[in-house]
């Protein structure tokens, strides 16, 4: 193999229970250690072979061996209890230690470390300087934003995050590693706006979709999450958090114009509403809805339960996407991979990649008029809603599908690669 060409990764995610098959639900082990072990898993299916570096407490072995390519290797440090993420700050430095360690003394060699949240991107930098590879860092969460969302909390929990240490550790993090890459749009502005650094040091990858689950399915399937779902197939179906970016004010204010063209349509609306100012925003909508006369056209739903997100996708006739402003959409792709004919806004980062009129129709929801006419096209004419259909899911399995992201990821990393080469042999001449 060519020394420049990558065949050795390691990816580096500290907190929680990591392993080959997670304990999701237990303290901080939810969709981070997903979306690392997913990426783990495609990378090593593409041939690469891949060490997922983690923290060793409890009784965990120092290593699973996952298949022949993967493996999770644990580096104890900081004793043997569980602890969380927040409380980590001063243990960085023993990982650090401990994991060089362990890499010199079996000789191991990585053409590229990928780190994962600060508190590894922090320790990988260190690992990476000594090893002279690329680091490659992947924030998922920022402490800019989290400090900022958590304004109201008192001062005892707020000092406990540690904010004014993270925020810094992570604004050297980002001018050190080698790239950045971004999971929403929202966060590549904010790394740029709040950390102050260059566009063109950061590259904007989604999560994947989970491809086992979000699937279309056959017309029995379909048939009966309509019957227990209380779907049809004249239905609109939105979903997300209570926001005003989401645009739900608009899709109610384009039903008069839909409701012309299709009678029989309805929008079946789940946001979920949990705080005050959720629940105003939904009295808001409600108004907005009773003042256009369109209330009877609307079902409200409330949180969609986990276990019933791919049928909600399914049942609708139409899925729809009226943000005012969407980092990415993730939702919409979604429902795209379950083969629900899809209308997104051109306010997000979406509507840069989809094919207009074969893998989804676009449209602007501040215009009511325009997105009514997108939303009537699949319900209007059969042939427009079976292209979507297959050419939708079709896409969206084979960009946003974990292959799909993992060969995006890839693409990045092989621009670092043999970047530090010289300074490897002048170490080597050195020693």
């Amino acid at each position: 193999m060519n020394k420049h060409n990558i065949g050795s990764l390691l990816m580096i995610s500290l907190h929680g229970y990591v392993a080959g098959s997670p304990e999701l639900g237990k303290p901080d082990t939810g969709g981070q250690v997903v979306f690392v072990l997913e990426l783990a898993k495609r990378f090593a299916r593409l041939g690469y072979r891949v060490d997922v570096m983690t923290r060793q407490f409890e009784d965990q072995p120092a290593e699973d061996i996952i298949n022949e390519n993967l493996r999770v290797v644990r580096v104890p440090f900081g004793g043997s209890d569980f602890i969380r993420k927040e409380d980590m700050h001063d243990w960085y430095g023993d990982f650090v230690t401990n994991a060089l360690a362990m890499i010199r003394h079996r000789k191991l060699h990585y053409d590229v470390i990928n780190s994962h949240y600060w508190d590894a991107g922090v320790a990988g930098q260190k690992i990476a300087e000594e090893l002279q590879v690329p680091h490659i860092h992947t924030p998922h969460s920022l402490g800019w934003w989290k400090e900022h969302d958590m304004v109201g909390a008192g001062e005892e929990e707020m000092a406990g995050y540690r904010f004014k240490e993270r925020i810094q550790k992570e604004f050297v993090l980002y001018r050190n590693c080698d790239h950045i890459i971004a999971t929403t749009e929202q966060q590549t502005d904010l790394i740029v706006e709040q950390y102050q650094l260059p566009r063109e040091h950061i590259t904007m990858i989604p999560p994947g979709i989970d491809e086992g689950r979000f699937t279309p399915a056959t017309p029995d399937v379909v048939a009966e999450a309509r019957r227990k779902h209380d779907f049809k197939e004249t239905d609109i179906y939105v979903v997300g958090r209570a926001a005003e970016n989401k645009g739900y004010d608009l899709i109610i204010e384009a039903l008069p114009s839909l409701l012309k063209l299709q009678p029989d349509a309805r929008l079946v609306l789940a946001a979920g509403a949990n705080s005050d100012s959720d629940k105003a925003l939904l009295a808001q909508w409600k108004e907005v809805a009773s003042s256009l006369g369109v209330s009877d056209a609307i079902s409200w739903r409330g949180y969609v339960a986990d276990e019933d997100l791919a049928d909600f996708y399914r049942g609708p006739g139409i899925f729809a996407l009226p943000s005012r402003y969407e980092p990415f959409g993730m939702t919409a792709v979604e429902a795209m991979a379950c083969g629900t004919p899809t209308v997104v806004t051109i306010h997000g980062g979406l509507f840069d990649q989809i094919e207009f009129g074969r893998h989804a129709l676009v449209a602007d929801p501040k215009r009511p008029e325009e997105f009514a006419a997108m939303l009537n096209m699949p319900m209007q004419y059969s042939w427009m809603r079976e292209t979507l259909s297959v050419e939708g899911a079709r896409f969206a399995r084979r960009v946003f599908g974990w292959t799909g992201i993992a060969r995006r990821t890839l693409q990045v990393f092989e621009q670092f690669k043999g970047r530090y080469d010289d300074l490897q042999t002048d170490e080597v001449a050195l020693g």
